[in-house]
């Protein structure tokens, strides 16, 4: 039978026990907290520069874009060439399963429009990375948008196809906006206008050589 110590200590330890488990509930429950706040912080940063507010810097008299916005623009569009690696993965999928309508020949011709999109992909990835070290690439810039531009008119094609429209969904119309107005108004076309700026140096006007005098 067990002395009136040995039942205080028990209970000692019990209570040590009960105490260590609320804690590590107590830093569970702060640490899940914590990454949900980390995540919505990063959800919100995010949300502040949807595709809308970049439109309406578009149509607004002053247009020109910060350097914080000038990377946003850059990471958005980065992210919108992984979702349409996504998309050509799916499309190139379904074609190759056959669970698209579509004839042998027909499906040769997709194919060869698919291959076109991994070049633009690959393209402009490699300009994104390139603009995101130096921003103001003239060159890189062009051939971002000339990629973006080619990959939103194949996209508007797919979206009119049957059987591609359901994969291919908003994100061809919003890729068309993503090239043109979006960087082509607020990052292509002012960094032209600072290269044309840069190029044209003023002239120094050249003074007369004095004629020397006649004796």
């Amino acid at each position: 039978m067990p002395t009136g110590g040995q039942a205080q200590g028990g209970a000692m330890h019990a209570h040590s026990d009960k105490t260590r488990e609320i804690q590590m509930r107590f830093l569970k429950f702060f640490l899940i907290m914590g990454i949900l706040f980390s995540v919505l912080a990063c959800v919100a940063i995010a949300e502040d520069y949807p595709i809308q507010y970049f439109l309406a810097k578009v149509s607004s008299e002053k247009n020109e874009l910060s350097k914080d916005e000038r990377k946003e623009l850059l990471n958005r569009i980065h992210r919108m060439l992984d979702q349409a690696q996504r998309t050509h993965t799916k499309l190139v999928q379904a074609i190759q399963t056959g669970e698209t309508d579509i004839r042998y020949q027909e499906g040769k011709f997709w194919m060869s429009k698919l291959e076109e999109d991994q070049k633009s992909i690959d393209i402009g990835t490699q300009q994104l990375k390139l603009l995101t070290e130096r921003p103001t690439l003239l060159v890189a810039s062009i051939k971002l948008y000339k990629s973006l531009k080619d990959l939103s008119s194949n996209f508007n094609a797919y979206n009119d196809v049957t059987s591609f429209s359901a994969l291919v969904g908003d994100l061809a119309p919003e890729m068309e906006l993503w090239a043109d107005p979006i960087f082509y108004k607020l990052y292509l076309l002012p960094l032209a206008h600072l290269k044309d700026e840069e190029k044209v140096s003023p002239q120094k006007e050249k003074k007369p050589i004095p004629k020397g005098k006649k004796p």
